[in-house]
């Protein structure tokens, strides 16, 4: 659900002290396979070779002209076996992008989302919650880091994740185990259920890119300002190429972010000229008589520049929340 109690109150509990969301519409594959490292390797932006079991990679899979396919988490579970974790929006369209790259490697790749549940258990009491809650240590696990351990009968996975800027582990299993887990941990009276409204406010605290907003087919990881994520220093992956190309030639928009003093009004900036044109009680600068511009899902339309509409991310609650946050602006130009 969006909520399921207040937005804030669940938000606050995560910054706070300990909440529990259900993400088990999130996908997972599995790939293994001789040239498994070597698969991952080049569908991924990051670089995962040689890596320890263990480690977690955060990067996108690219389209040949540099847009994200999906950002993604890419577990190393152990030598020749990659569990990937893709976003729930978009498991069709990868499952399928990725069965199609996989020809010609020597490698296995299993649709694994109707096998996991997840929960995502985030905020600074989290790790002392699953220890005495759960019995599951956790304590030695270090940021971006996973294991399996044995949880009453079954294997399952924990990692040192998550999407709201804070600690926390996620926690893969059966729909059995996941019914469990949320069962114990809300009757300990330690952790709040929250739901996916605040699950957007906290990733976008703290700046935490979501697909098919700051990432989309069209968006670069450059654009994005995700660069980090993407290794051009190491052998050929897709999208290489026309990431190179944008590096050198340099960027001719970016996505920025914007720090709210006032949290009554939400500024909006021209990203080409750094020019305020837009707020969502008062207008600034050059506006012209346009028409309405075209819907974007999940944003409001806010004002023309020139011939730039601007859009500002939606959120009912966004304002209530802390008065210093980032956000971000989106610019589409009409023709």
């Amino acid at each position: 659900p969006i909520q399921y109690s207040n937005i804030v109150e669940e938000h606050n509990a995560v910054r706070q002290a300990c909440g529990i969301f259900d993400v088990s519409h999130m996908g997972e594959v599995l790939v293994t396979g001789p040239e498994s490292e070597k698969f991952v390797n080049y569908i991924f932006t990051n670089d995962i070779a040689d890596a320890p079991d263990g480690k977690i990679f955060y990067g996108m899979m690219l389209h040949p002209t540099g847009g994200v396919v999906d950002d993604l988490l890419v577990y190393k579970m152990g030598e020749k076996r990659f569990f990937l974790v893709i976003n729930a929006g978009n498991i069709d369209k990868d499952i399928a992008w990725i069965m199609d790259k996989a020809n010609g490697f020597d490698v296995t790749v299993e649709h694994q989302s109707d096998k996991y549940g997840e929960v995502a258990v985030q905020g600074p009491d989290t790790e002392a919650v699953i220890e005495s809650v759960l019995g599951i240590p956790c304590a030695e696990m270090v940021f971006y880091t996973c294991k399996e351990v044995e949880y009453n009968g079954e294997t399952i996975i924990i990692s040192r994740t998550g999407y709201t800027g804070e600690d926390g582990f996620e926690l893969y299993g059966s729909h059995a185990f996941t019914n469990e887990v949320w069962d114990k941990l809300i009757a300990s009276g330690k952790v709040r259920p929250c739901g996916l409204g605040c699950r957007d406010t906290l990733r976008f605290e703290v700046g935490l890119p979501l697909y098919g907003d700051e990432l989309t087919d069209e968006i670069t990881p450059l654009e994005a300002g995700l660069g980090m994520f993407v290794k051009l220093e190491k052998e050929d992956f897709i999208g290489k190429e026309a990431i190179a190309a944008q590096k050198a030639e340099g960027l001719k928009r970016k996505i920025v972010g914007i720090e709210l003093k006032d949290p009554g009004h939400i500024i909006t900036f021209d990203s080409l000229g750094g020019t305020v044109v837009a707020s969502q009680t008062q207008m600034y600068g050059e506006l012209l008589e346009l028409p309405d511009p075209p819907t974007r899902e999940g944003y409001v339309f806010t004002g023309w520049y020139k011939d730039y509409a601007c859009y500002e991310p939606w959120n009912t609650e966004i304002d209530t929340i802390q008065s210093e946050m980032t956000l971000y602006a989106g610019w589409e130009k009409i023709t």
